[in-house]
């Protein structure tokens, strides 16, 4: 079996979500002080399960990197491939520089994760069909409207550690559900047309 470079973007794209999405659960199972509504995140990059969740984080942002490739290569669409490419690299970077890391350098990566995942999905409608196409547009917003949220500290009764994952969590429905789109494509499907 011969996969189409659509499919190696939906099996990247899906795997990495997925072990992350596991990889993040087990860090914060690991680590019985850990509170989903007052730590952040990237607070699982620091504690008890730091070697699980940055492992997962670094090869979710590598997996992103290949997705970006072949949807290059089956769309030929750049401004996606740009953006699916940021995404990547930052969650590279979320793993690499932790919330130790000197000079802000771990609240850069994760604001490029956080924006360009969340543009990903808006900019995914590009070569989806409804209503995928559509849903994907209602998550890449709602990530963006929580990031909104979450830069000026409206938490609501979320706590920062609740609010921050209504960034991740749409994109990370999105990864799944865009990745098995893409690897569940007959051959000969193209791209919907443009309107």
């Amino acid at each position: 079996m011969r996969l189409e470079d659509r499919q190696w973007a939906g099996l990247f794209l899906f795997a990495g979500t997925v072990q992350f999405a596991i990889g993040m659960i087990i860090a914060e199972a690991v680590d019985p002080t850990y509170s989903v509504a007052t730590n952040y995140i990237s607070d699982l990059g620091v504690r008890a399960g730091a070697p699980i969740f940055n492992a997962s984080i670094i090869l979710l942002g590598i997996a992103i990197l290949a997705t970006s490739w072949f949807v290059f290569r089956a769309f030929k669409d750049r401004i996606l491939m740009i953006v699916v490419l940021l995404a990547g690299a930052g969650a590279v970077g979320v793993g690499v520089f932790t919330e130790n890391a000197p000079d802000g350098l771990h609240s850069i990566v994760s604001f490029i994760t956080f924006l360009f995942a969340a543009l990903s999905a808006i900019l995914a409608f590009r070569v989806l069909r409804p209503p995928l196409s559509y849903l994907s547009v209602l998550l890449g917003v709602g990530s963006l409207l929580a990031l909104g949220l979450y830069i000026s500290k409206n938490y609501f009764d979320l706590g920062n550690g609740g609010m921050e994952r209504m960034i991740v969590y749409p994109v990370l429905a999105w990864g799944i559900g865009f990745g098995g789109y893409l690897l569940g494509m007959a051959h000969g499907n193209e791209r919907p047309a443009a309107a």
